[in-house]
């Protein structure tokens, strides 16, 4: 499984910021207003938007207008997405280090004998 998509590529980009996944936590407990989203930083209201528009653009949040507020949302299918392409390398990770403990206990026994 090697997934080399621009869109996971996106996705672990907005992920690599801390005020990107603070929003995607508050996110996670409900739809909320982009002033909603920005309370509680201490960035500019256009450096909230900056940031919204990069989770967006990798498809982890969702946006709808209703006058002139802006109503935004969790869209966790690129999260689903990040989170096959771990457990893949978890697994593999996981494989491959139960190989080393099985040689290294064989290893030890070979070596008391």
């Amino acid at each position: 499984m090697v997934n080399y998509s621009p869109r996971l590529s996106a996705t672990f980009s907005a992920l690599a910021d801390p005020t990107r996944r603070a929003i995607l936590a508050r996110l996670a407990k409900g739809e909320a207003t982009v002033t909603e989203l920005a309370t509680p930083f201490t960035i500019t209201l256009p450096a909230i938007s900056r940031h919204l528009r990069i989770l967006e653009g990798a498809g982890l949040l969702e946006r709808r207008k209703q006058g002139r507020v802006h109503h935004c949302r969790l869209a966790p299918h690129s999260l689903q997405e990040a989170s096959d392409w771990l457990t893949f390398y978890q697994r593999f990770w996981d494989s491959r280090l139960d190989a080393l403990a099985d040689y290294l206990a064989t290893s030890n026994e070979t070596s008391s004998d």
